[in-house]
């Protein structure tokens, strides 16, 4: 297999793993992440992916880290009518019944900051391509084509589109959020695919790579999976232990 094929088996089998992506969704499990999902947008692209976009020799390459990355946390013409996504995000637990303090004043869990040490180690001090699998391999989820059966067809955006309007009984306009990250997260990751492609094998990196994107998405498998298990706990009353 080329370096490309290898990459979307290790999607494959991280879609497969990931309960989270599967499970049914609750009001608790919504509203943890929206919590929890609002922070991690923010620190990982004002902090994470601009490690990666620091490291990065090719200005072209940098510059359109840094574009999707500003999306992410000041403003998206292309996808969000000018809003970040986090505010997008923030929108939608508004839409859901969640308080703009509850919202605003979440901290993260454990495993986010768990998470977020992992990343940075996987970000901060490596080789720019390993960097950029960082940055977009979790982004290929939100692209048709992995998985099976209805989250092949549409990706987890699509899925949780669906799964959001039909709890929540939401409008397709309040559901903004997993909208344009179905558009946006395929542009994000085709940056990073596209790079890759071109330039693995010439620089001899196709094995750190796929390695790289392999440790990346185990670490995105218990973002997920602890979003779900931790809005398990709220409903239960058992948050001992939660956050720090």
């Amino acid at each position: 297999m080329d370096v490309i094929e290898r990459l979307d088996r290790e999607v494959n089998e991280h879609v497969a793993r990931t309960h989270f992506y599967h499970d049914p969704l609750t009001v608790e499990r919504a509203k943890m992440l929206v919590r929890q999902h609002r922070l991690n947008t923010r620190q990982r692209n004002s902090v994470l992916k601009l490690m990666v976009a620091a490291n990065t020799p090719d200005w072209d390459t940098r510059m359109k880290i840094i574009t999707s990355s500003s999306q992410e946390v000041i403003a998206d013409h292309e996808f969000g009518d000018g809003k970040a996504h986090w505010e997008v995000l923030q929108d939608l637990g508004l839409a859901i019944g969640m308080s703009k303090d509850e919202i605003e004043q979440a901290q993260p869990s454990v495993t986010m900051r768990i998470c977020w040490l992992a990343w940075e180690s996987l970000m901060r001090n490596r080789h720019w391509m390993e960097g950029l699998i960082a940055n977009t391999c979790a982004e290929r989820v939100n692209c048709p084509g992995y998985g099976e059966g209805e989250f092949k067809a549409v990706g987890f955006g699509g899925v949780q589109n669906r799964k959001w309007r039909e709890l929540f009984g939401l409008s397709e306009d309040q559901v903004a959020f997993w909208k344009m990250h179905s558009e946006a997260d395929v542009a994000h990751s085709n940056l990073g695919w596209e790079t890759i492609a071109r330039n693995a094998e010439r620089m001899h990196m196709a094995d750190e790579v796929v390695a790289a994107c392999r440790i990346n998405l185990a670490v995105w498998e218990r973002y997920w999976n602890a979003i779900g298990d931790g809005g398990d706990a709220v409903q239960a009353g058992r948050t001992e232990g939660l956050y720090l």
